[in-house]
């Protein structure tokens, strides 16, 4: 009796793109159309969004993606204690807060990527929120509430996100985690005081 394994010896060396059905009708473009009227690093609509291409990649590697893809409820309470309510809360410079779920974003190595959002597979809905606050007023102008003896400045702060994204020129594994630069609050800067 003979018993053998048949194998290439190199199996790295080319890579078979999976079967995701019907073939894609979006090309994988490096500026989405969602962003060409817009001045913000995210598209929160996106008529071009490869849902059906996302749902087949996630039926196909629903195991790995599940294996990291987590969720978390935003916490909204009061972002000082033993205030009783958010209008006791005061803020230098004027900002609208927001969640927000992109389908698209800018990474911070500066490219546009996929963002899986608001696609269902096996019986699972992949939804990732972000907690947005933008400034209200231009930034670098003068914090409206501190007094004009003070040099002030409003100045946009920034925070980094975690989001699952989908890369459909990957054909090996076309999931990954990859960091983007939102903005997180509009702070005050004060300098000397003047007479």
């Amino acid at each position: 009796m003979v018993i053998g394994v048949f194998s290439d010896p190199e199996p790295s060396s080319y890579k078979v793109p999976p079967s995701y059905g019907v073939q894609p009708k979006n090309e994988y473009v490096e500026i989405p159309h969602c962003a060409k009227n817009t001045t913000k690093s995210w598209c929160l609509e996106d008529s071009e969004y490869p849902q059906h291409e996302v749902q087949q990649a996630l039926d196909q590697h629903y195991q790995a993606v599940v294996a990291f893809y987590k969720d978390k409820l935003a916490n909204t309470e009061n972002s000082v204690d033993e205030l009783d309510k958010l209008n006791d809360e005061v803020y230098l410079c004027p900002s609208s807060t927001d969640y927000v779920r992109p389908f698209r974003a800018i990474n911070v190595d500066g490219k546009w990527r996929t963002i899986v959002n608001g696609v269902e597979s096996y019986g699972i809905k992949y939804t990732q929120t972000a907690r947005i606050e933008e400034c209200d007023v231009v930034v670098g102008t003068t914090c409206p509430l501190v007094p004009s003896c003070y040099e002030s400045k409003c100045i946009q702060k920034n925070i980094f996100h975690r989001f699952l994204v989908y890369n459909p020129k990957d054909y090996t594994f076309p999931f990954a985690i990859e960091k983007f630069k939102l903005p997180g609050s509009c702070g005050c800067v004060v300098g000397a005081f003047h007479l």
